[in-house]
């Protein structure tokens, strides 16, 4: 079921400052298991600091999206010696919050769709978690080096997504 993914030509654009009504975080991390799960708790806290309570189903979709691209990161994206970056940025205007998390390996992008996964594999869903709890997500390529992985979640309690995760 994908809903959201975009070609790299239909990506927003965006500037490196924050624009008006938008509050952003960036953060590195070293490119490992520990740094994941510093940069999915570092979201959680942001979220909060942004009017979002950790339990609230905002933060929660944040916080697995975050997990799941830094994970990603890690495991895909991974380059010795390097980290990888997180950006979010929460957008009153258009209700959204923008999840970027950037790595330093080029070769490796996300599929366009969604891989459909053994039930009894180990893993192999993260992105499909991402294509459900994300308006739109997608990878473009990072200069010098390595690749920007991006989703956009929803700060509309009413979104079908949302409905979801408080049912």
């Amino acid at each position: 079921m994908l809903t959201g993914t975009t070609t790299a030509g239909e990506e927003p654009r965006r500037s490196a400052e924050a624009a008006v009504g938008e509050a952003v975080l960036t953060a590195q991390f070293a490119s490992s298991p520990r740094g994941a799960r510093l940069a999915r708790r570092l979201a959680v806290r942001r979220m909060e600091e942004w009017g979002h309570p950790p339990a609230s189903d905002v933060s929660c979709a944040a916080a697995l999206v975050v997990g799941e691209l830094a994970a990603n990161a890690v495991q895909h994206g991974r380059v010795p010696g390097r980290d990888f970056g997180l950006r979010l940025a929460l957008d009153e205007v258009s209700g959204l919050v923008r999840i970027e998390v950037a790595d330093a390996d080029a070769t490796t992008r996300p599929p366009v769709a969604p891989p459909s996964s053994d039930p009894d594999a180990e893993s192999g869903r993260g992105l499909l978690l991402v294509d459900i709890l994300a308006e739109r997500w997608g990878s473009t390529p990072r200069h010098p080096v390595g690749k920007t992985v991006w989703a956009e979640v929803s700060t509309d309690a009413s979104t079908p997504v949302m409905a979801l995760l408080s049912g």
